[in-house]
């Protein structure tokens, strides 16, 4: 970050800033500013941090809880922690009372005063893990588009916020390929998820597919899960073309960033298509040259 006492700060949760390299997208790219990566990882860091709990994936020895002021307890509790991390969330919004608990909230606490960020996005990416811990499936994909607002459009708008460039039109197209790329992760996941017991594909286009649960606990899938797969991409597909006039409505490096976030998406999906479908085997994962040829036609305004 941008003092020498805010790194050493955060210096402890590094583990989960490192984990910005696996994502589909770039977090936050060598050729943006300084300042501006700075603040995408400190966003990066707290959405991250609130996934894991929300996961149970918190590194082992409960570290995280104790600086959450979660007794050992009830560390495995994700609810109490969840309701923990949210207060010590308010804690980077109100500059009268003690610094954050956590140190990525710790790290948090600048960027917000920078650019007079809102709690509103962060409660939400919250309260999208809150649900996780008690909806377990989506009857309809208006269900599931319900749940994106929450777990994945405030990244774009935080993004939007930090680089100054936010306004109605831009907002909604950010949405859309927020939540396409939530869809898209989805199905890439669908076997990790059903071993958390949960289930993002909804109930009435499993039915419309003839696909069961058990159809989804298989090594790999079969005729009736690909075609459902190829239905929920064709969507996530759809919703990115949708959002891609994003890119070329903003200029300079910023505009590389946005063609980063849509090219992912876009290579994701090629990935999916390319494994058949079968996303039960091991969730399909683009190249690096397919990433790339993605983004050149994402800049080009192709696709």
């Amino acid at each position: 970050m941008t003092s020498t006492g805010t790194a050493r700060a955060v210096d402890p949760a590094r583990a989960t800033l490192d984990k910005a390299a696996a994502e589909n997208f770039p977090v936050a790219p060598f050729f943006l500013p300084r300042p501006w990566r700075d603040d995408l990882m400190a966003v990066y860091g707290f959405a991250r941090l609130v996934d894991d709990i929300g996961d149970g994936d918190l590194a082992p020895g409960g570290r995280d809880a104790r600086l959450l002021g979660v007794s050992a307890e009830e560390a495995e509790d994700r609810l109490v922690l969840l309701d923990a991390f949210e207060d010590d969330l308010h804690r980077v919004f109100d500059a009268s009372v003690p610094e954050p608990r956590h140190p990525l909230l710790r790290g948090l606490r600048p960027t917000v005063r920078r650019h007079a960020l809102t709690p509103e996005p962060f409660l939400a990416l919250i309260a999208a893990n809150r649900q996780d811990q008690l909806v377990k499936r989506y009857e309809t994909y208006d269900d599931l588009l319900a749940y994106c607002e929450l777990s994945a459009n405030p990244v774009g708008r935080l993004v939007l916020a930090i680089t100054g460039t936010s306004t109605p039109e831009r907002v909604r197209r950010s949405d859309t390929i927020c939540t396409a790329l939530q869809i898209v992760e989805h199905l890439q996941d669908v076997a990790e998820d059903l071993g958390r017991d949960r289930i993002y594909l909804p109930a009435e286009d499993m039915k419309r597919f003839h696909v069961q649960e058990a159809d989804l606990a298989t090594d790999s899938a079969g005729a009736s899960v690909r075609a459902l797969v190829a239905y929920q991409a064709q969507r996530a597909r759809d919703l990115l073309n949708e959002g891609a006039p994003l890119v070329g409505s903003v200029h300079g490096r910023l505009r590389l960033l946005l063609a980063g976030f849509v090219a992912g998406g876009r290579a994701a999906l090629h990935a999916i298509a390319a494994a058949g479908y079968d996303v039960l085997s091991g969730p399909p994962k683009p190249g690096k040259l397919r990433l790339l040829r993605e983004a050149g036609v994402t800049l080009r305004g192709e696709g």
